[in-house]
């Protein structure tokens, strides 16, 4: 176990912002996985400016949407 948390490949870091019923931005975390309450939203990069005011415009993450072959629609 010592041996894979040495060598092996960690996840990245991902930042989230915490958004309240207005927009605003009332918290700011760094982990690998996304949080599991509701609000939160995945952004670029942190900054602490955002607290207390609605995110710019652009720094939201959009995720990245996959469908299975099954899924897929079929072509006429």
């Amino acid at each position: 176990m010592l041996l894979h948390r040495l060598f092996g490949r960690s996840r990245p870091m991902r930042h989230f912002a915490l958004l309240d019923a207005q927009g605003c931005c009332r918290a700011l975390r760094q982990v690998q996985d996304h949080p599991s309450q509701p609000g939160w939203v995945e952004v670029s990069e942190p900054n602490a400016s955002w607290l207390g005011a609605p995110l710019p415009a652009g720094v939201r993450v959009m995720p990245v949407v996959s469908h299975t072959r099954a899924a897929r629609p079929l072509a006429a």
